[in-house]
């Protein structure tokens, strides 16, 4: 099978869906050790990652005749899982309608603020509509970039409410401005840099 080049908006779940095998398969070849070592965490891959892509096997089940029989394909669906926070505190109990490659799912938040749907390991974008006013924010599935990354930086800054401005991948003066600010909240020493106390600290907060 062939190597495969992650694109932006890729993620395992998607790459095991478009070669048909489960994702964790892939994951855990051992030629793709090197890549686990590196990225760590197989939902935050980076555009440019080498992927091995593993051959499928065949499976053989046992089962009675005119008979219907039900089989699940591992990882499908994929498990959507978002927390809407004001500042520290938990957006709890708030009604949201989540929208996902046109499928609608509606609920209120739970206690932390999280929701969680199933949705397919291939979906790019979606939306939710969240609070009585119906906020609205764009989700572009697979888009969050590793940490050590300055668009990763980025873009959980920006989830975070500290205004990075466009996610561009450089550490320009709006993106220092945020780090400062973000850095001075959680009393941390104000470098305005990438620092390994202030990387630690946002995987912390943001979760990822």
């Amino acid at each position: 099978m062939p190597e495969y080049i992650v694109k932006q908006g890729d993620c395992l779940s998607s790459i095991g869906h478009k070669y048909g095998i489960f994702w964790e398969k892939i994951w855990n070849h051992p030629k793709n050790a090197k890549l686990r070592a590196k990225r760590q965490d197989p939902n935050i891959i980076y555009p440019g990652d080498v992927i091995f892509i593993p051959d499928k096997e065949e499976k053989e089940e046992s089962a009675t005749t005119e008979q219907r029989h039900r089989f699940r394909v591992k990882g499908v669906p994929a498990i959507l899982r978002l927390q809407f926070k004001n500042g520290d505190k938990p957006r709890a109990n708030e009604p949201y309608t989540l929208e996902i490659d046109g499928n609608l799912f509606s609920g209120r938040t739970d206690k932390e603020g999280r929701i969680s749907h199933p949705i397919p390991p291939n979906a790019k974008k979606g939306k939710v509509l969240l609070g009585e006013h119906k906020e609205e924010y764009i989700l572009e599935l697979g888009h969050l970039d590793p940490i050590e990354e300055v668009s990763g930086v980025q873009a959980r800054l920006n989830n975070l409410g500290f205004d990075c401005g466009k996610i561009d991948g450089k550490l320009g003066p709006k993106t220092e401005a945020s780090l400062k600010e973000f850095q001075k909240q959680y009393g941390l020493v104000v470098t305005g840099k990438m620092d390994e106390q202030t990387i630690n600290k946002l995987k912390q907060v943001y979760g990822c």
